[in-house]
């Protein structure tokens, strides 16, 4: 569609444009579960109720007891849409006499867009902070393919279905693996379209992509011997709620260690304040094994928290929000996305405003499908 210099177009193609520039230049929230309505919400901190992907196992028939039905109702989480991404730009009528071209335009679509899909793609990798469970080591970047086989190894033992698994890195990991010979082979196979396009697809059964938004976690929780703290019982199978003592920095949410004589990994998922060298935590999962008291943590430390995940691992909502009635105002909503554009007008100093804004919320629904791969901070 061609537009002439000197002329905006409608709020309504408008909105529809930019939509279509954010999803393209979404990474997490398209490889993973998606839940929208057209239900509009008045305003960011809304709660609603999402319902979880449903997850069936198979067993063997046994002619003397029959099939054994599984329940197939969805439970409910509540997400809370705590995330209201804002751009909002102003032009005077100067400026909208004079400039608004085609290119001008398209400049300004393509630049709201990716910082939009950046703020979201950001939001959405704070989800690390949820998964215990990791491979590889906090000291080295992932750089082989033994990198893929420990994640994948780890969803394994989770009973993970294969399909649908995701990958993703940043970016020191991902230039890594696109020299792979593993990758670099493609031109002797007679497929060379991975290798002219830096990609390196898919590896140990997961899709990989790469995006700058991968968080570095920094480990908080430090001491010379940081114990379980219960005398004299410890803590037994089934506990989340631990107290530890022999820090001298506090265990903050995120944190990974392991306990002695146990080889689950755990993370926290709350944190109380350090009191003198005593601290409450709140761990995921429940202790697999009794900790005795006296049982030594070992602390993760800090590192780059690349994602491996089944996509049903997580999940990404949005919601409509409401037009304002004295605003020229549209709402589009596309492929589990859905943006408002609001255009408004300073009489007093002659400005156009316009407001692009998008409501979301995420949710880990089960965190038992995903793994941090750790890399070198």
């Amino acid at each position: 569609m061609a537009v002439a210099t000197n002329t905006l177009i409608s709020i309504t193609e408008f909105s529809r444009r930019v939509l279509d520039r954010l999803i393209e230049n979404l990474v997490f929230p398209n490889l993973i579960y998606k839940d929208f309505s057209q239900d509009f919400v008045e305003d960011k901190g809304a709660s609603i109720q999402v319902k979880k992907p449903v997850i069936l196992s198979a067993s063997e028939f046994v002619q003397g007891t029959g099939v054994v039905a599984q329940n197939t109702e969805q439970e409910s989480v509540t997400v809370t849409l705590d995330h209201l991404a804002d751009v909002t730009v102003e032009y005077t009528a100067l400026q909208r006499a004079c400039n608004v071209s085609e290119a001008v335009l398209n400049s300004f679509i393509e630049s709201a867009a990716i910082a939009l899909a950046q703020k979201i793609n950001s939001d959405g990798l704070l989800l690390y902070k949820d998964i215990p469970y990791f491979s590889g080591a906090a000291n080295a970047d992932p750089d082989g393919l033994d990198d893929f086989a420990g994640a994948a190894l780890v969803l394994d033992n989770h009973n993970v279905p294969q399909g649908m698994r995701k990958g993703l890195w940043n970016p020191t990991a991902y230039s890594k693996f696109r020299v792979l010979d593993a990758i670099v082979g493609a031109d002797k196979s007679g497929s060379t379209d991975a290798l002219r396009m830096g990609e390196i697809g898919n590896i140990s059964g997961i899709s990989n992509f790469m995006s700058q938004a991968v968080k570095t976690h920094t480990t908080v929780g430090a001491g010379t011997t940081i114990a379980i703290d219960n005398s004299p019982s410890g803590y037994v199978i089934g506990d989340t709620a631990i107290h530890i003592d022999g820090l001298s920095a506090a265990f903050a949410v995120g944190d990974l260690f392991t306990i002695a004589g146990d080889t689950t990994q755990y993370v926290v998922t709350v944190a109380s304040t350090l009191s003198t060298a005593d601290q409450d935590i709140t761990i995921y999962p429940a202790l697999k094994k009794n900790a005795a008291d006296g049982a030594v943590l070992t602390p993760i430390a800090t590192h780059v928290a690349n994602l491996v995940f089944h996509e049903n691992a997580f999940a990404f909502v949005t919601r409509p929000l409401v037009l304002p009635a004295d605003k020229e105002a549209y709402v589009t909503s596309w492929n589990g996305v859905s943006m408002r554009v609001v255009r408004g007008y300073d009489m007093t100093y002659k400005k156009d405003v316009i407001s692009i804004d998008c409501l979301y919320g995420y949710k880990t629904m089960y965190p038992e499908m995903a793994v941090r791969a750790l890399g070198k901070p």
